[in-house]
């Protein structure tokens, strides 16, 4: 006879999961400050092979509308140039010999409106995978009930899924609130 925790694990790894890459998804939609993360994405050509722009530079953040790259080898300077001009960013970088800047640009309310879309819609694809492992883990504990699991053991199971559904699915919404509010305030 199987437990109800056969079901339930799997179902919250995936769950804790999907929350998870949502966190990474919205690091990575700019938000009118300077943020490191918006490079993470960006490979350059080094020795012949693409690597993270991290593995070449330093990259910090002295104020909230600029990102500095320090090139560790001279050599990288129009390397790393390219690879943020052929990037999505939308950023022109400049270069001083020493340090590449990288200027946020203030977001248009345009641009802003855009942004949140693009997280809502990230937001949402959490949810649809929450809604998925809680919907797998209730097929299974159904088929468990036909392999001689209890119906009272089945419901308190499918009660617990519920609860840890509803958990993940208002962790998605206030990161999705917090995002909202971060590209909204000027």
């Amino acid at each position: 006879m199987t437990d109800i925790k056969t079901y339930l694990d799997p179902a919250a790894e995936k769950m804790e999961l999907a929350v998870d890459y949502l966190e990474e998804s919205l690091a990575h939609i700019r938000a009118g400050k300077a943020n490191a993360k918006i490079l993470d994405g960006i490979r350059v050509e080094y020795y012949g092979s693409l690597v993270p722009l991290s593995n070449v530079a330093n990259v910090s953040v002295p104020d909230a509308r600029t990102i500095a790259i320090t090139p560790w080898e001279k050599a990288m300077f129009k390397e790393i140039e390219k690879a943020i001009i052929n990037s999505e960013l939308g950023i022109t970088p400049e270069n001083n010999g020493e340090v590449i800047r990288l200027s946020i640009p203030p977001l248009t309310e345009e641009r802003r409106k855009t942004l949140v879309k693009q997280s809502k819609a990230e937001a949402e694809q959490a949810k649809v995978s929450v809604r998925n492992a809680r919907r797998d883990a209730i097929e299974g504990l159904k088929k468990a009930i036909k392999q001689g699991m209890p119906e009272d053991v089945e419901k308190d199971g499918e009660a617990a899924v519920q609860k840890l559904h509803d958990k993940f699915l208002k962790q998605i919404d206030e990161l999705f609130a917090a995002k909202e509010k971060e590209i909204l305030t000027v």
